[in-house]
């Protein structure tokens, strides 16, 4: 199946990037959205994936924390759009989005997991670059550093190879109809991502002055340990490594819960304090 590239900017607005069933309401305007409350955590998701995967961390992460999924292009309600297989371009595109829509404010966080964390770094790369206020904090899961990042190109790789793939990281369960269904869907996607990644190089700059998280799966073979304790380069400040149990998808599964605690601790940490959900006790 052959690859459409996107080659210049979108003409979508800002909501575009932050709608989708079960996310509730988009941002308003810009000028006319009610002033932040509270942390909002901006989320990215992996390579060939959707904003579903934080479809419930509303609830889970409790009062307090606003979730903010970002639809990339290609899937969703932006399933017509081509997808990018350039970081450069997306990263500007999501910041521009970001900045419209008036998530960037005074206590905000970046997470993504997989290709999400590289786009994380380069986002708030981006932010800094503008000399715009920088998250309080990053939190990358399921992902080596950003100078280690290579894979198999997915202009190279046909479907069969596409669905081998994915039911080698264990993605996909023996009897997931369902979700072999939605894998069907999402080739393309997925295979614009894996090129993006593969195209990546690092460019070397100082390093963020915000904190960092580092989540590892004992049992991910694209993110081990070694490779995800190398974030530390990519911060002047403090780096956690925290180590979870479960593979390369552990984000979407039980094993999930020790990241979720993380999170609430620090996102909440120099917030008013808010009653913890009940998964917690």
């Amino acid at each position: 199946m052959p690859l459409t590239e996107r080659t210049q900017a979108p003409a979508e607005p800002a909501r575009a990037w932050f709608t989708g069933p079960g996310f509730g309401p988009g941002p308003q305007p810009t000028g006319t959205e009610a002033a932040p409350t509270g942390p909002r955590l901006i989320c990215f998701s992996y390579a060939g994936g959707t904003p579903s995967v934080y479809r419930d961390w509303p609830d889970l992460l409790g009062p307090g924390v606003t979730v903010v999924p970002v639809l990339l292009p290609g899937r969703g309600l932006r399933l017509g759009e081509a997808p990018y297989t350039d970081m450069a371009p997306l990263a500007r595109d999501v910041t521009d989005a970001l900045l419209a829509a008036g998530h960037v404010h005074d206590h905000y966080a970046l997470f993504g997991h997989s290709m999400g964390a590289l786009l994380a770094y380069e986002v708030a790369c981006e932010l800094r670059e503008r000399g715009r206020p920088g998250p309080r904090h990053v939190f990358v899961s399921g992902s080596r550093a950003p100078h280690l990042y290579d894979g198999p190109d997915g202009q190279g790789l046909g479907d069969d190879d596409l669905r081998q793939l994915v039911h080698e990281l264990g993605a996909l369960g023996s009897g997931d109809e369902v979700g072999r269904f939605y894998l069907e869907r999402r080739l393309p996607v997925l295979r614009a991502d894996l090129t993006l990644c593969a195209r990546y190089r690092w460019r070397p700059r100082r390093p963020l002055d915000c904190p960092m998280t580092a989540f590892s799966a004992a049992g991910d073979p694209i993110a081990p340990r070694a490779h995800v304790e190398a974030w530390r380069a990519y911060t002047s400040a403090s780096l956690l490594h925290r180590r979870v149990p479960g593979g390369h998808f552990y984000l979407n599964g039980p094993a999930r819960l020790p990241l979720l605690r993380e999170l609430r601790a620090e996102l909440t940490r120099t917030a008013p304090k808010e009653r913890e959900p009940s998964w917690i006790c």
